[in-house]
């Protein structure tokens, strides 16, 4: 039992850390590609309110869209998994 909740505790700490890790390099590359798409529509505006009005209207999009949202899955999954596993194995 003790081996288990070890396991239970790392796997949580494991997949937050990855979650927040992909999260991060998620939400830097969005905001690197809306940078990009100012920068080829306005050449000649380098540093602007409109920019980042431009930019944080983006940034509110992409957290209410579904890749966001695919992201819980690195949660969600590897708790599925090996709750399965642990079914089928012990019951089945």
């Amino acid at each position: 039992m003790i081996g288990f909740l070890r396991l239970a505790i790392f796997g949580v700490i494991g997949a937050a850390v990855a979650y927040w890790v992909l999260l991060i390099y998620s939400r830097s590359l969005r905001r690197e590609a809306l940078e990009k798409d100012w920068a080829q529509d306005h050449p000649e505006d380098d540093d602007s309110a409109a920019r980042d009005a431009y930019i944080e209207t983006g940034m509110e999009r992409y957290e209410h869209s579904l890749r966001r949202k695919v992201l819980w899955l690195v949660l969600i999954l590897p708790a599925a998994v090996v709750g399965l596993l642990i079914y089928l194995v012990n019951y089945a």
